[in-house]
Formats: structure tokens, sequence, C-alpha cells
């Protein structure tokens, strides 16, 4: 996947595209694997980069939401427990089961949670991960070692899979360009085109790179920028009301030894009513989240005090070791695409479905829903947008279509397991240069080679598609990826064939990047 060859292939087009999409995060990615694999031809443009908004800052988790169970919300469950299987059976080097359990320290907690967790099993049919079942207080305590043990009763264990939520985001793109699909990072679509109808026939970008201005054509035009949607929205139609209800949630990464063990740790209820998850991700565990209505959205949100706060809180509540903000190495926030009017009531009551809306005009906006339903999301969308569009119909392959990457047993390529099959290509660069062999930073597990490879692969083209997204750098220990960041931009310049003063404004750039994930 490289981006001058993308270019060429945008700007080689003679006639109409039948799908452009707006926004590389996980819906617009699936909606370009989607259309794609279809046999459609598909051009998707991202502002920055694939997955910088919304998709690179989930709680790590492929899951049906158990929340969503309690909502009484059966078909969300159902839709997201089936995706989730389908899912683990495409990508297996990037999902995997794991062990959830729910501390019990009332009477009741044990057969409220376990039979509720029984239903969650059943609705996940042939799609399960695995049975729940109720643990002793030794059990709980064998399994998640740091519990704090006081009134502790005992627990219930349950299923759910675990993901890299950016990598699997790059591996649908790969997807996507192998199946046919333009795929471009760094370019921001500035405006719409209409026909002498007015209706929507393509859309208006700046390269990000070169600086030149795109005209693209297309029978239909799909906006799934996520938070962003209504500012798309209002490219078509200014006087547009607001669709987004906009929620921020925050996470703490914090080191291991929090929460040593196989085992996640899901609190069903918190003082605002969300559930709260530790969880091991990458030799680190991460906590969280909130559910904090927000003004405005920001493609960088900032995680507010009084979050940190509270997720530091309800961690000490059920760890032996109370975390404190010095122990915290990095802390990121992604806004919800939630749909509402301003009188829906709190952000954490509202759908987490997804909408598709058809303006007027025939701009396709797809916002709502989750990570783990991207794909139905997709198949939605593009249904949907053939029609719109007049094209032949063509019925959705992605149930069954692997994702880029795709190996059985990944885990046999130990640190570099998250990218499957590529594995062996990014070891034999590590073998052949012993400087490529060398880690990023003492504190950060990824390689040199790994950024060789995100610039000659995975089409990064920043220091901060290298370290927040295609290494996950910057979440795993930001103070650590700021301290590395000289070298890594001097070698991504290198591949890129940029100059020193590019690699001095990039580690500038990057370093105040970085100091907003540090809790102060």
């Amino acid at each position: 996947m490289n981006r001058d060859e993308m270019m060429a292939l945008l700007e080689r087009r003679d006639r109409p595209w039948d799908l452009v999409v707006v926004g590389g995060g996980a819906t617009g990615v699936g909606v370009a694997v989607d259309a794609a694999a279809r046999g459609y031809d598909v051009v998707l443009l991202d502002a920055v980069d694939f997955g910088k908004g919304t998709s690179s800052r989930s709680t790590k988790l492929v899951h049906g939401g158990v929340r969503y169970l309690r909502q009484g919300n059966i078909p969300l469950v159902m839709d997201a427990l089936r995706e989730r299987g389908i899912l683990r059976r495409n990508a297996p080097h990037l999902v995997h089961d794991l062990a959830f359990v729910v501390p019990n320290y009332d009477w009741w907690e044990a057969p409220f949670y376990g039979i509720g967790l029984k239903v969650y099993d059943a609705l996940a049919g042939r799609y399960g991960f695995g049975p729940s079942k109720l643990l002793s207080k030794d059990e709980t305590v064998e399994r998640l070692p740091t519990i704090e043990t006081e009134g502790l009763r005992g627990g219930v264990v349950y299923h759910d899979g675990q993901f890299d939520d950016a990598r699997l985001l790059i591996h649908l793109a790969r997807t996507a360009a192998e199946q046919g699909g333009v795929l471009l990072n760094h370019a921001r679509v500035t405006g719409l085109l209409k026909d002498d109808a007015g209706v929507v026939s393509g859309v208006r970008a700046v390269d990000g790179e070169g600086g030149g201005e795109l005209e693209i054509e297309a029978r239909v035009v799909v906006n799934a920028t996520g938070p962003f949607a209504d500012g798309v929205r209002r490219l078509d139609d200014p006087e547009a009301g607001a669709m987004i209800r906009p929620s921020q949630g925050i996470h703490l990464v914090l080191d291991r030894r929090f929460l040593p063990g196989d085992s996640a740790i899901m609190v069903p209820e918190t003082d605002d009513g969300r559930v709260l998850f530790a969880v091991p991700w990458h030799d680190r565990v991460i906590v969280g989240t909130t559910d904090t209505p927000v003004e405005s959205v920001e493609l960088e949100p900032r995680p507010l005090p009084e979050e940190i706060a509270f997720v530091l809180e309800h961690a000490a509540r059920y760890l032996t070791e109370d975390p404190q903000p010095d122990d915290v190495l990095s802390t990121f926030a992604g806004l919800r695409p939630l749909v509402g009017s301003d009188d829906a009531g709190d952000t954490a009551s509202l759908s987490r479905d997804h909408t598709l809306q058809i303006s007027p005009t025939g701009l396709v906006t797809i916002t709502g829903g989750k990570w783990t339903t991207y794909r139905k999301m997709a198949e939605d969308t593009v249904d949907h947008a053939a029609v719109l569009a007049g094209l032949e119909p063509v019925p959705c392959p992605t149930k069954d279509l692997q994702i880029h990457g795709y190996h059985p047993s990944a885990e046999r390529f130990g640190p570099l397991e998250v990218y499957g099959s590529d594995a062996p290509e990014i070891q034999a660069l590590a073998d052949g240069d012993a400087d490529l062999a060398r880690p990023l930073h003492p504190r950060l597990p990824a390689l040199r080679a790994e950024v060789v490879w995100a610039a000659r692969e995975e089409m990064a083209r920043t220091l901060d598609d290298v370290m927040a997204r295609r290494t996950r750098s910057l979440l795993l220990d930001a103070r650590a990826s700021m301290e590395a960041a000289p070298e890594v931009a001097a070698l991504l310049a290198r591949e890129l064939g940029r100059n020193e003063a590019w690699v001095d404004a990039q580690v500038s750039e990057y370093r105040a990047l970085g100091r907003r994930y540090l809790v102060e």
C-alpha cells in the first residue's frame, strides 16, 4: 500500500468513481473494503491518517456489550456478538479471546451477574467465545492476583474479544487496496461537487503533502467521518441540523504490575452508571472509560482532570495497589459519534446503534455504531449507496473475507503477532540489519524495522502516524515515545526522502502532541 501509487491511480482516472468515501476510520475503511470486494470502484479520503480519530482510541475490545444487555437492547447485543465471532474468524491474528472477571462483594451479585452472563452466552450461540461460570474467592484471586480482597466473596468469569484497533484498521485498509480500492490519507475534503440538478456528484479535496487540489467525481458520496459527520453534512447543506451528540471516553495506561495474569476486570456499574474495564494489552493495563458530553469535536480531545480522577478512584477500589497520577504511562481520549437530539438526556443513555441518513441531494451519512459492528454498518451502507448510485446489485461478500495478514497461528511470531502473515517479512528486515533489530526505546516493544515497514507498506507519512497508530508507542508510554522521537523521525525521513528541517519540525510537533497524553 503505497501513497504515491494511490495518488497516481487517482489522477489517471478519467471517469466518475462508483463511490467516494470521506473518512478513514473503522466505518469508512469498512465501507471501502465492502464496496471494493463487491467489484465497485471506490476511493477513500482521510483528512489526516487512517484511524487518527475515534477508531484508534477504543477500549481495545471486540464485544457484544454487556451494558447494552442490561439496557434491554437485545438486537444490538446479538448483532455485536455475531460480528465479534465473524471478526475473530476473519482476523485471528488480531482478535483473540479474553477472560473477564466480575468481582463480587455483595451476596446478590453472583446470582444476578451469573444469570445475566448466561443470557449473554446464549445470545452468542455458535459465535460464543466460551461459557461463563461462577468463581470462588480463591479462584477469583488466582485469576486476579491484585484484586482487592477485603469483602470479596467470589466472581463471575465470562469471555469476550480483544484486539488492537489501529492495527486492525491498517490491515483493513490494506484489504481494501488488495480488493482494488484506492485509499489516500492526508487528503482533506473541502467541498462537495454537485450536478446541474443539485445532486451530490463528488468531492473537492486538498492533498496534504503536495498541496494540490483534487476534484473527484463519483456516483455517490459516503460521509463516514464519525464525530465530524455534521461538518461534512453542512458542506452539503449549511443549514443542516446537528445529528451528533459527541461524548468523550478516556483511558489510562498503567504498568502491568497493577494487573498481572491473563484476565481482565469488568466492574458492572460505576458511580455514573457505566461499566469500568481494566484490561491487559501489549504488556500494559488499560483502565477506562468515562462518558462525558462535550460541546465541540476536536481531532485530539484531551482527558479532563475530573475524568482522570474518576478512573483512578474507581481503579483504586478494586486493586490492592492504588494507582497514582505518576503511575499513568499515557492517557488518551476518544469521541463517540452518538446520534441524538439535544433533549435526549445524558449521552450514556443514547443508543449505540448506527444511523444511516440520505440527504435530499443524495449525500449518504453513516454514523453511530460500535467498532465491533463496523462490517455490518458497512454492508448496510453499501447496500443503500449502490441503489442510490444505480450500480449493479452485488451480494455482500465480507462475512467470509479474510482480512490482510490472516494467519491461523500468528502467536508463533511473538511480539510481531499483530502483523500476522506479514511478520516474517518484518523479521527479515530486522535479521538483515542489526540497526533495524533494535527497539525504538528501552521501554517500548516496537523494533526499528517496524518503522521501515510502516513507511514502505502501510502509508505512514508522519512521526504521529508511526508512533500513535502503526506501533502504538504513544499509547504504551508517552514519555518514552517522545524520547525516541528524534531517532524515529530520522529513520522515517530516510525512507520518505525528507530533509533535516522536516525531521526537526516532526519532532517538535510530535513532542507537543505527546505532552497531551501525559497526566500533569
